[in-house]
């Protein structure tokens, strides 16, 4: 999943989806790519289960996954508390060094 989030086209691919459904072509639009690159990068996405795919005649509709959204963004929030707990713990133990520091002659 952070593999397909680390390219920067398909994040806005994503939140092109997210906004709405549209299909690949009408993405491939707002790119300076060909076709076959935007549907290689959701290919990507939807192998990462962010979005999916479902053919409406000669076009392919593109999704977002909610579902596997609301998973990452737990997922990350998870991480977002444990660096924010770390980074507090490291500020605890740098303040209480400087004041050993000021106590020493």
């Amino acid at each position: 999943m952070f593999h397909a989030l680390a390219d920067s086209t398909r994040r806005d691919i994503l939140a092109r989806a997210i906004e709405r459904e549209q299909s690949v072509s009408a993405l491939a639009r707002h790119y300076a790519i060909s076709l076959t690159a935007v549907q290689k990068h959701v290919a990507v996405l939807e192998r990462a289960a962010l979005v999916s795919k479902q053919r409406s005649g000669r076009e392919q509709i593109v999704a977002a996954d909610r579902n596997t959204l609301r998973r990452a963004s737990t997922l990350l929030e998870a991480f977002e508390q444990l660096w924010i707990q770390r980074a507090t713990k490291i500020a605890e133990i740098l303040a209480e060094a400087d004041e050993e520091e000021g106590e020493s002659p």
